[in-house]
C-alpha cells in the first residue's frame, strides 16, 4: 500500500522513527542502522511496508530497498515476526546475511535478541532453500549477454548465490558483477561492490 513515505523527521530512535507527510505523522518501525541514518528536523525517506493484523496496522521502514526485501524475505518464514526480523536487521546487514545463509552461520543470527538457535537454524535453511529454487529457475543470462560463466566455488560464484539470497535474479547478479576485478576480492568485498552498482 505504502511504497515509500518522504517527509520531516519528527522523532527517531532505536527502533522507531516517525516521519510527517502532508501533515501526517506516520509512525514507523525500523532497524538500528536505518534510525541511526535519519535526523529530527531533517527531510528523509523510508522504504515501507505495511503490516496487517487482526489487532494493529504496523507500518515498517528502512532507508534501503535492500534492507527492506530482507524484511519483507525473514517475515515470510515461518516463525519469524517482524520483531525478530528487525532485531536480525539490526545486527547484521544485508550482506552479512546473505554471506551467513551461504555459511549456515547461525552465530550469526543468535546474536539478535530473541533469536535462538532453533529459529535462526530455520531461516538459514529456508533461505537456503529459496536460493537453491532461485538458481534451478534461472541457471545463466540468455545467449547473446556478454557475461562470462564463474567457476563454482569461487568468490565470483559465492558473491552471485549472496545477491540471490538478498532477492535478485542471478541474470542481474551477474551482470552486476561484469566486468569487476576479482583477483584478490573476498566474497564479501564482491556484494558489496554489486550492490552499489544496484543501486
Amino acid at each position: 500500500m505504502y511504497y515509500s513515505i518522504k517527509g520531516t523527521v519528527l522523532l527517531a530512535e532505536a527502533n522507531l522513527v516517525v516521519i510527517e507527510a502532508g501533515g501526517v505523522g506516520y509512525q514507523i518501525h525500523t532497524s538500528y542502522p536505518s534510525a541511526r541514518m535519519v535526523r529530527p528536523g531533517e527531510t528523509a525517506m523510508l522504504y515501507t511496508c505495511l503490516q496487517v493484523r487482526e489487532d494493529a496496522m504496523d507500518l515498517y521502514g528502512f532507508t534501503t530497498k535492500q534492507e527492506k526485501e530482507c524484511f519483507q524475505l525473514l517475515i515470510g518464514i515461518s516463525g519469524v515476526g517482524p520483531k525478530a526480523a528487525l532485531a536480525i536487521l539490526s545486527s547484521v546487514t544485508p550482506d552479512q546475511l546473505a554471506l551467513a545463509v551461504m555459511a549456515q552461520d547461525e552465530k550469526a543470527l543468535t546474536v539478535a535478541q530473541g533469536v535462538g538457535k532453533k529459529l535462526a537454524q530455520r531461516i538459514l535453511l529456508e533461505l537456503k532453500d529459496k536460493l537453491s529454487a532461485g538458481s534451478a529457475e534461472a541457471p545463466g543470462v540468455s545467449s547473446g549477454t556478454a557475461v562470462s560463466i564463474p567457476v563454482a566455488g569461487s568468490p565470483v560464484e559465492d558473491a552471485i548465490a549472496a545477491l540471490m539470497v538478498l532477492g535478485y535474479p542471478r541474470a542481474t547478479a551477474m551482470n552486476a558483477l561484469q566486468g569487476v576485478d576479482a583477483a584478490g576480492k573476498t566474497t564479501d568485498e564482491l556484494v558489496r561492490t554489486a550492490l552499489k552498482r544496484l543501486f
